[in-house]
């Protein structure tokens, strides 16, 4: 049971950080792509934006993709951690922590469990499993 629990979680988190790659890579699901997604990284301070941009959706894009299919795990957990770290200086801190005030309490949530996976392994049903 506990290697299903890890899929659901490794599924659920994974595919959502693919989304949120897709929406600043190629502005997919809602998304503002590079050029718009650049641009809001200028205004905060994260120059050159659009190479900030596509540098943030890769991370969320392979890390995400790399984490559901338990694929280099440690890299993908690594991966969101940073990302959501980022997230969280350059964004949300300055608002305290709950998510109500757009604080950092979903991306500390987001960076427990990509840290805790990347530690304690992906289960059974991984390519790390079947590779290691």
């Amino acid at each position: 049971m506990m290697d299903l629990g890890l899929l659901l979680i490794r599924l659920v988190v994974g595919l959502l950080f693919v989304g949120h790659g897709a929406q600043k890579l190629f502005g997919w699901f809602g998304g503002y792509g590079l050029k718009g997604t650049g641009g809001w990284f200028d205004s905060i301070g994260m120059k050159p934006g659009v190479t900030m941009a596509l540098v943030a959706g890769l991370a969320e894009f392979v890390g995400g993709l790399l984490f559901a299919l338990g694929f280099l795990t440690p890299v993908a957990g690594i991966l969101l951690a940073v990302t959501m770290l980022v997230a969280i200086i350059k964004v949300h801190a300055a608002n305290g922590l709950w998510s109500t005030a757009n604080g950092y309490e979903y991306n500390l949530t987001l960076i427990a469990v990509a840290v805790g996976i990347a530690l304690i392994g992906p289960g059974a049903y991984a390519i790390d499993a079947l590779l290691f």
